[in-house]
Formats: structure tokens, C-alpha cells, sequence
């Protein structure tokens, strides 16, 4: 089960992690290199002991991780390096991802985060964006909010309005603030008070739930 809930941000703020990817690495005998793609997306991964600095951040945490049950129940992570269609210090605009073209028919799209341009970039799927920050633009105008289309916030698919679903060979682009599907990638807390007290980092592992 998943529950819509984030993770209390001014812990993760200062959390360290970011995308992994797996890839196989084969030195011929020549010393060549041949590689290979394990997974064909990135999956993130976190510590958020690093944004735990005072005892009342501890039991924050402690509270969270029990209602989760540990790693049973997922949850919504801000990733404080990348949560928005644009740059972190950036505005969203309606215009900042392309999401899909209209064909006259088709009334529902995916919102999706582009990384990269020229060479290969790579489209991540955002399926938990956050409520009242969608945008939506088709042919370069903005969209009205439930008049001509509803977000769901738990997959991040649009569904466009009878009425205003796009023409065929229209662009609809969106922005949008998001969070990070994840869950603990531990059953238990091990927390040692006096060495916190000297500085020591807790390990509270994250990692992102992938589809």
C-alpha cells in the first residue's frame, strides 16, 4: 500500500542521495570495454540521517517509520535537488515538458520529466505530482483547471475534459512541482543516542519504488 503522505521536508532537505543506474562493464583482453544497460531507468536512493540535527527531528522520524511500518507502506520523498519540470530555483511554466500530441481522440496523458537533449535523453515518468501546481498547455495556450482537465495526484495521468481534448497534431506540454515515490529500505532503526549526540549520522535509508 501507498500512502500519500510526504516525508517531513526540512528533514530531507538536507538528506544525501540522488539516481543509481546498474551497468555491466566487460574489459576485453585488448582493453576495450563493452557495456551494457542492467535497467532502463535510474532508481533513487537517499540517507536521510543527514537531515536529522535535533532530538524532536528523531522521533519526527521514529513517528513516520512506525506508521509506515517500516518498509510495508510507500510514501512521498521531496527530492530537494529535483522536484519541479524545471530547474530547482526556477518558476514552472505550462510550456517546460512535453507530455504527448494530440490526435483528436485520445483525452488522457502521462506527465513526464525529459533529462537531457541532443544525444539520448531519457523520459521519467512523474507520477506523484503535487496537488494545485499542474500546468497545461496545448498548442502554446494554458489550460483552465478542471474545466479542461483533472490531475490525478496519485499517478500523475491528465485527463482532458469533453470538449478540450486535444487536436490532432496539437503539442501539450506541462509544469509541475513533484514528489518521489519511496518507502524505507529497512525494517529497523538502529539509533545510537550518545553518538548522536557527538555528531553521528543515523542511517535511515530511502529507496524509490519503482513501477
Amino acid at each position: 500500500m501507498f500512502h500519500e503522505t510526504r516525508f517531513p521536508t526540512a528533514i530531507s532537505r538536507a538528506a544525501h542521495g540522488g539516481p543509481e543506474r546498474r551497468t555491466d562493464v566487460i574489459v576485453l583482453g585488448s582493453g576495450a570495454e563493452e557495456r551494457n544497460a542492467r535497467w532502463a531507468d535510474s532508481r533513487r536512493s537517499y540517507n536521510a540521517g543527514y537531515g536529522v540535527k535535533s532530538l524532536d527531528d528523531l522521533y519526527a522520524v521514529i513517528a513516520f517509520f512506525e506508521e509506515r511500518r517500516g518498509r510495508l507502506h510507500g510514501f512521498r520523498w521531496r527530492d530537494p535537488t529535483d522536484w519541479k519540470s524545471c530547474a530547482p530555483e526556477g518558476t514552472p511554466s505550462a510550456l517546460d515538458q512535453p507530455i504527448g500530441t494530440g490526435d483528436g481522440t485520445t483525452a488522457a496523458f502521462q506527465l513526464v520529466k525529459t533529462y537531457g537533449s541532443a544525444f539520448n535523453p531519457w523520459t521519467r515518468d512523474i507520477t506523484k505530482p503535487v496537488a494545485g501546481t499542474v500546468l497545461i498547455a496545448v498548442a502554446g495556450v494554458t489550460q483552465t483547471p478542471t474545466t479542461a482537465f483533472t490531475v490525478d495526484t496519485a499517478t500523475g495521468l491528465i485527463a482532458f475534459q469533453p470538449g478540450h481534448v486535444p487536436a490532432a497534431a496539437a503539442a501539450i506540454t506541462a509544469g509541475f512541482e513533484f514528489d518521489v515515490p519511496v518507502r524505507f529500505d529497512t525494517d529497523k532503526l538502529e539509533i545510537n543516542l550518545q553518538g548522536f549526540r557527538y555528531g553521528a549520522i543515523p542511517s535511515i535509508p530511502i529507496v524509490e519504488i519503482r513501477p
